[in-house]
């Protein structure tokens, strides 16, 4: 058996392949403050103490919460470690995950991130195309992409990425800047983007699951559950496993 890839480049940063999503550092539906603060420092600390150096989190998570949290947890950050965020998206007073994905929007939402995480340059901002939240729907991103590839060309954001995109928005950006990364829904029970994997894998762009475990109904399978005990493993290490031998650039 071949052995796997252990790191992959984001454009110009190479990050270890299991990154840690910081979306659950915030209060119960990633909206508030956590109910133990000291709990998520220790958390974020311990993860990069063990090796991860590509953290997953955005400014509409809490929202605010979770990037305050990073920056308090790790600032100065380790030379090595790639924060990757994603613009698009606001938070409702009722906890309702809203689109926000005007150019303006976009781009004073970069500048959120910039002070929220305490930095002077984003290393990856990810285009969050809001469709149908968790599945992509078509229609041209092609105004948004353009503001962030200006906000790129300012150096206000290092590399660029989409999240939640179809194959189509996906060809129509890189018509526009390069991009280093694709963030959509993906696991052992949810394969839609099969075909985009590989074809994501053949241009060298990063492919990010997210919901790798199921997200906020974590993944359930007798197949799963048999094979985690022939292995003497947990379930989830398993589909974690699984993901990263499905394409060298998932990670």
């Amino acid at each position: 058996m071949a052995h796997l890839p252990l790191t992959f480049q984001f454009g110009d940063r190479s990050v270890n392949r299991l990154g840690y999503g910081a979306m659950q550092l915030a209060g119960p539906g990633v909206f508030g403050p956590p109910r133990d603060r000291d709990q998520a420092l220790a958390v974020l600390r311990e993860a990069v103490a063990s090796g991860v150096n590509h953290i997953d989190t955005s400014d509409f998570y809490g929202p605010h919460v979770t990037n305050q949290i990073i920056r308090e947890a790790l600032h100065p950050y380790p030379d090595d470690l790639v924060i990757v965020t994603k613009v698009g998206a606001r938070r409702g007073a009722d906890a309702a995950w809203l689109p926000a994905s005007s150019p303006d929007e976009l781009e004073a939402q970069v500048h959120d991130n910039l002070r929220n995480l305490g930095l002077a340059a984003l290393d990856v901002v990810n285009l969050r195309v809001m469709g149908d939240v968790h599945a992509p729907s078509e229609g041209s991103i092609a105004p948004q992409f353009e503001r962030l590839a200006s906000l790129r060309e300012q150096g206000l954001i290092r590399h660029l990425g989409l999240s939640n995109a179809t194959a189509t928005q996906i060809g129509e950006a890189r018509m526009i800047a390069p991009v280093v990364c694709v963030q959509n829904q993906y696991n052992l029970a949810h394969r839609a983007d099969d075909a985009l994997i590989d074809t994501l894998a053949a241009a060298g762009i990063a492919y990010v699951p997210f919901f790798p475990l199921g997200g906020f109904s974590p993944l359930q399978s007798g197949a799963l559950d048999a094979v985690a005990k022939e292995l003497g493993a947990m379930p989830m290490q398993v589909a974690l496993a699984w993901l990263l031998q499905r394409s060298p650039t998932s990670c």
